[in-house]
């Protein structure tokens, strides 16, 4: 059994949202999925955008969002869990007054740096029209 505790989880800070790795692509072992846990700011959102090749499942810990897809906005709460196919563009806002906590699964696995290498190309013009935010 192998156990990554949240402390020691490394972190990637991304448009305003914190990503802890608790397990990347082949780590601890593994080879079919990538779990991180993710904390969104009160008044955050993701930018849209997609997972070409893996699907995700968020799990709500703490806190309140709205998922959206295109065409579809679903409220999210602590015990919820989100499936996100393939090739669907969404992303995650936090409207409400404290953070929002989930896990993250995507498989197949696809590593923590690449996934933000992509995200980070996609946004750069969405960062720049942010506001300083």
């Amino acid at each position: 059994m192998l156990v990554r505790r949240l402390s020691d989880a490394a972190v990637k800070d991304f448009h305003r949202l914190s990503s802890h790795i608790l397990m990347d692509a082949g780590e601890l072992g593994s080879r079919h999925m990538t779990v991180t846990w993710v904390e969104v700011p009160p008044g955050v959102s993701q930018e849209m955008h997609t997972h070409e090749e893996s699907e995700q499942v968020y799990v709500v810990v703490r806190g309140t969002g709205m998922l959206s897809t295109t065409g579809d906005t679903e409220q999210l709460e602590p015990g919820d869990l989100a499936l996100i196919p393939p090739a669907s563009d969404y992303t995650v806002a936090n409207e409400g007054e404290e953070s929002l906590a989930m896990v993250s699964v995507q498989s197949p696995a696809v590593s923590v740096d690449e996934t933000f290498g992509r995200q980070t190309a996609a946004v750069s013009a969405y960062d720049e029209d942010d506001d300083g935010f």
